[in-house]
């Protein structure tokens, strides 16, 4: 399971545009992987529930509209706001790493890859993979609510939860490692006979 996050997560950044390479801030912002794990860490340490609230922030920015940090934009009608996005958690792990980062290296590091790098060491943190993330990505300036009525719902059919993974090329496979633990009992035999 804890490799099927992994893979999930790999096929996820590399749908994302752009020169993505590891070490991106190596010499602009050396510290700024150490900056985000740490950070994490601190949270995760309090709470170790966090760890699932990144990962899910992280994926939830990711299937909107690619991994841009839209998710983190406020405003009453932004992404953040629409009815799937309203249970997320782990803002604040963002938001403080964000700040400490601007103040070690003001205007350098992405939120989009503060996200990402979050996502991936509070998994490392839950004894699961690491993995190394391609880091240089451009912040989204654009968020809407309705662009989040595309995200699978456990209110969802498993027909329309496969349609919703498909459209963004991921397999049933990808669908039960995400979403698998969201289902509803009702919902396990469709699930457990689906081809």
């Amino acid at each position: 399971m804890k490799e099927s996050v992994f893979f999930v997560i790999l096929v996820m950044i590399l749908h994302v545009k752009g020169q993505l390479k590891t070490g991106f801030y190596s010499s602009s912002c050396p510290k700024a992987e150490d900056i985000v794990r740490s950070t994490v860490e601190s949270y995760y340490n309090k709470d170790p529930t966090i760890a699932a609230g990144l990962l899910r922030l992280h994926f939830h920015d990711c299937f909107v509209q690619g991994c841009d940090a839209s998710i983190l934009i406020k405003g009453t009608s932004a992404e953040r706001n629409a009815l799937p996005n309203l249970g997320l958690k782990g803002f604040e792990v963002i938001d403080d790493a964000k700040a400490q980062l601007e103040a070690s290296c003001p205007g350098i590091v992405s939120c989009t890859d503060i996200v990402a790098l979050a996502a991936r060491d509070s998994v490392d943190l839950s004894d699961g993979p690491s993995w190394r993330v391609p880091t240089g990505r451009r912040d989204g300036r654009i968020s809407s609510s309705s662009q989040a009525s595309n995200l699978p719902s456990p209110l969802d059919s498993i027909a329309i939860q496969r349609q919703k993974f498909a459209a963004k090329g991921l397999d049933d496979h990808d669908l039960v490692t995400l979403v698998g633990t969201a289902c509803t009992t009702s919902q396990l035999p469709e699930i457990l006979t689906q081809p």
